[in-house]
């Protein structure tokens, strides 16, 4: 049973709730420039997770303004590596302006999803991660993560991703936006976060137990009811006994 978690968010995405998330998360995934994002977002959001003192990451996606960073599609490993390099080193250049240090880098959207399936493209985000020197690393949750494993063979500190607002397949990846399912209403957000931050499970679309033994929690903040679902998270989190805390580089 989990007695901690982290509990992140995604953000610099141009939501009009961000600092009323940034008041109940204590990880921020900031956008840098791929799916969304440019130097002033992501300077506003440095200085909001400064403030409400919320360890900052970068949140590189697929160079798709169009489609947020959620569509389908396919690049060479090393292209990869170099836009996923360039999105962190762009949010590491502002950060250190900012004097605040990067301490964490999640993928974005369909990004994400594919390389939780995919070991080539997981070593190629992993790589552009190990390169800009950032401490750790998140991804999708699970016995055999593709994306954990390919960044713990870089030497990466690697921790496993939870959704408390998204539906989940049997084979523990993420259920298709396109399918009825996939996001959550907020009574059942909340139940999935404390079920997963305490027993490290959640039940499946389709009705079955999968185990998400995760040292972090996701919430999407870009949802009409994002700040709600923070806080109401954080609150039954807190509730069931699970002490809320960013990951320690060292972790």
């Amino acid at each position: 049973m989990h007695t901690g978690t982290d509990l992140n968010a995604d953000l610099g995405e141009g939501s009009a709730h961000e600092e009323a998330v940034m008041a109940f998360v204590t990880s921020a995934n900031i956008a840098c420039g791929g799916h969304a994002g440019d130097a002033e977002t992501m300077r506003d959001s440095l200085r909001l997770a400064a403030r409400h003192g919320v360890a900052a990451g970068a949140h590189p996606g697929f160079p798709d303004r169009e489609g947020f960073g959620r569509r389908e599609l396919h690049f060479a490993p090393a292209e990869v590596t170099a836009f996923v390099r360039e999105q962190i080193e762009a949010l590491k250049a502002v950060a250190a302006r900012e004097g605040v240090t990067l301490r964490h880098v999640k993928p974005h959207g369909m990004l994400y999803n594919m390389a939780a399936r995919d070991p080539a493209l997981a070593r190629a985000i992993a790589q552009a991660a190990h390169d800009s020197g950032v401490p750790l690393y998140y991804g999708l949750a699970g016995d055999d993560s593709v994306m954990l494993r390919e960044a713990r063979a870089l030497g990466l500190t690697a921790l496993g991703e939870g959704f408390a607002d998204r539906g989940y397949a049997l084979d523990g990846t993420l259920w298709p936006r396109s399918q009825a399912g996939a996001l959550l209403p907020h009574a059942a957000a909340v139940a999935q976060g404390v079920s997963i931050a305490r027993q490290g499970h959640v039940q499946a679309v389709t009705g079955e137990w999968v185990r998400v033994p995760a040292q972090t929690l996701c919430l999407h903040g870009d949802g009409a009811e994002a700040a709600e679902l923070a806080r109401d998270l954080r609150a039954a989190l807190e509730a069931a006994g699970v002490r809320v805390l960013a990951p320690a580089p060292s972790t």
